[in-house]
């Protein structure tokens, strides 16, 4: 008993060199185009990259969205730039009148005007953009009347008000893409709300928004369109305005669904359980779950802006007259069969758009399908 209270009661050596133990290094940053992600988002992005179909739509449609946004700086009936005597003009972003050029009359200047052209060229130089004519640039000098086929000053000819129709096309994709996309953000931004308290809720809550939403969407949205087109101007902002009060309600079923199933998972309950306030749990744990399915639906809600504004253009009810949209164009096309172009460049150019957002749309949703996405890596 000595010998072991001897042994245990040594001191340990100091000179014993314990070896470290080996930590796991750490995952590399997720990242997509240069921005960190999450892992899951890395793994959704190299699906929906797998899908070439998709990943090279959704390419040609940004390339196309970009082109159209600088749409003065491509079509316009003023010149992009004007030296004049040593001096510097922008004609595209500031109004000069003519008596800036020598001219005699304090107006703003028509740049297309033979004799102004003579004016500047005899001391100067100008910078003309890529087609010399704005949407609602109307062409005095035609040599047959509108609509005109086309030609090297007209490259897709002209609308029966002698209107460049490329120039037009150029502003029409503009005006009917910021539309759509501006719809669709506010309708998800409404629908997702209605359908996160809606299904949280519950209830009294979830049978009232029922009611209302199968009452309100019964409601005939071209007869009221038609009505309020008799009172005020249908300008963009008042479009969109009715618009988004029809809108909203086709992603309120997909939201409601999910956090039907979501607010009976553990996590919630705990949630609940520590005292979380129900506006943190909807916003922290439900909200990130019900956005998986809204995301799938977008790109088919823009879809459905763009068809419903071309649409209205083409029945009168839609934007303001003179006003560049697809389905204007499309509706001059119907009224003059005689110039075949019109009616091909709105069908072609919306067959085109519809397209690429039903191959982005589909991508979409495989990159969001949980058994394709984390399948093939499991694989």
């Amino acid at each position: 008993m000595a010998d072991v209270s001897s042994r245990t009661s040594q001191p340990v050596p100091q000179d014993i060199v314990t070896t470290p133990v080996a930590v796991p290094p750490a995952p590399p940053d997720a990242r997509v185009l240069g921005v960190r992600v999450s892992p899951i988002a890395k793994r959704r992005w190299e699906a929906f990259r797998a899908n070439r179909r998709g990943y090279v739509s959704l390419w040609i449609f940004l390339l196309v969205f970009g082109l159209s946004l600088p749409a003065e700086l491509l079509a316009n009936d003023k010149p992009l730039y004007v030296n004049f005597e040593g001096q510097h003009f922008f004609p595209v972003f500031v109004s000069y009148p003519e008596t800036a050029f020598g001219g005699d009359f304090d107006s703003e200047t028509e740049y297309l005007d033979p004799f102004v052209q003579d004016l500047i060229t005899e001391n100067g130089w100008i910078v003309w953009p890529l087609i010399r004519s704005s949407y609602d640039t109307i062409n005095f000098g035609l040599p047959q009347p509108a609509p005109a086929p086309p030609s090297r000053r007209h490259w897709l000819g002209t609308d029966d008000q002698a209107r460049d129709v490329l120039a037009r096309l150029i502003y029409g994709i503009r005006l009917t893409l910021l539309f759509s996309l501006l719809l669709t953000a506010l309708s998800s931004i409404v629908g997702v709300a209605a359908g996160v308290v809606q299904g949280f809720f519950g209830g009294w809550v979830d049978l009232l928004f029922q009611r209302f939403i199968e009452i309100w969407g019964g409601i005939p949205t071209l007869y009221l369109l038609i009505i309020l087109s008799s009172f005020v101007e249908t300008t963009f902002w008042v479009l969109l305005g009715f618009m988004l009060l029809f809108s909203w309600t086709g992603l309120v079923g997909v939201v409601r669904a999910e956090v039907l199933r979501a607010r009976n998972f553990d996590f919630v309950r705990a949630a609940k359980a520590l005292g979380v306030s129900n506006r943190a749990i909807m916003v922290r744990h439900i909200l990130p779950n019900a956005l998986v399915a809204t995301m799938t639906f977008l790109p088919f809600v823009l879809v459905g802006g763009v068809t419903a504004l071309a649409s209205l253009d083409f029945l009168g009810f839609g934007l303001g007259v003179g006003s560049p949209s697809l389905g204007e164009l499309l509706n001059q096309g119907k009224r003059n069969l005689q110039a075949p172009w019109l009616g091909i460049t709105g069908f072609l150019t919306l067959s085109i758009l519809l397209t690429l957002l039903v191959f982005v749309g589909e991508a979409v949703r495989d990159a969001f399908d949980v058994r394709k996405t984390f399948g093939r890596g499991s694989q």
